[in-house]
């Protein structure tokens, strides 16, 4: 995504932002309430629509007017409220709107057994697919919303703050999650206040501050310090790749080492 800008009215909510994310890579996405970090990815999925800038897609040029067009690319998003139907069981949910067919009827067995495929393949324990939702825990609910989006088989998926209403234990586990994802070459963007969820998991992390993006770090050379100084007090001055930021790092080894 190159230079992307997004108004509300008055409100400036992206102010030509770039963003990279790599195959298989976990970025996370960090910034307060009003950074612009859920705007910035649904422009990608297509549910807002950019005013300036251009979102790159292997390399080609895209101007997605859905999340239905972008996920025709590989692209998926799971919001906050996952986005469920409670009265519904577990396979019904993960195939809502497409069940599999059977000449006028729906194929109840082939959807079941795919449904038990795609929970096995994330190697994610639900007492049954038969179960409804609303009668899951919270983890349990997000680990359904996972199954849904990854049964389209998608190249990128995000996660809008995934782990904000989970216990320890259901974070712990939606974290292997995302690592068996990234083991299956899936992207992943994780939009998060918790930073030590980002920094368990990830690659890199970028920071946004009212718009812009002020910072963009490999998790492996920086700190969480680092990133709260950025989303704080991070400028435009700040706001170099990763690759840059690393090497600004080694230039300025050297020159202690000079010294």
């Amino acid at each position: 995504m190159r230079e992307i800008s997004k108004a509300f009215g008055a409100v400036q909510a992206l102010n030509q932002v770039d963003f990279r994310l790599r195959p298989g890579e976990i970025l996370g996405l960090v910034g307060d309430n009003s950074a612009g970090k859920s705007t910035l990815m649904k422009i990608l999925t297509g549910a807002y629509h950019r005013d300036s800038g251009e979102v790159l897609v292997d390399g080609h040029p895209t101007n997605f007017r859905s999340p239905h067009e972008s996920r025709g690319r590989g692209i998926e998003m799971i919001y906050q409220d996952f986005a469920l139907c409670g009265n519904l069981d577990v396979a019904q949910n993960i195939f809502l709107g497409r069940w599999p067919k059977r000449g006028p009827f729906i194929d109840r067995r082939k959807m079941y057994a795919e449904a038990g495929g795609v929970l096995e393949r994330l190697k994610v324990n639900v007492n049954s697919v038969f179960q409804k939702v609303e009668s899951l825990s919270g983890g349990r609910q997000q680990s359904v919303a996972i199954a849904r989006a990854i049964s389209f088989n998608p190249k990128v998926l995000i996660l809008d703050e995934p782990t904000a209403n989970l216990s320890h234990t259901a974070t712990d586990t939606l974290l292997q999650t995302m690592l068996e994802l990234k083991a299956q070459g899936v992207a992943q963007v994780i939009i998060s206040h918790r930073l030590v969820d980002i920094f368990s998991v990830g690659d890199r992390v970028m920071a946004l501050k009212r718009g812009q993006n002020v910072g963009d770090r490999y998790i492996r050379h920086t700190t969480e310090q680092e990133m709260l100084e950025l989303m704080i007090a991070g400028t435009r001055e700040t706001a170099l790749t990763a690759d840059e930021a690393l090497a600004a790092a080694g230039r300025l080894t050297e020159a202690r080492k000079e010294r």
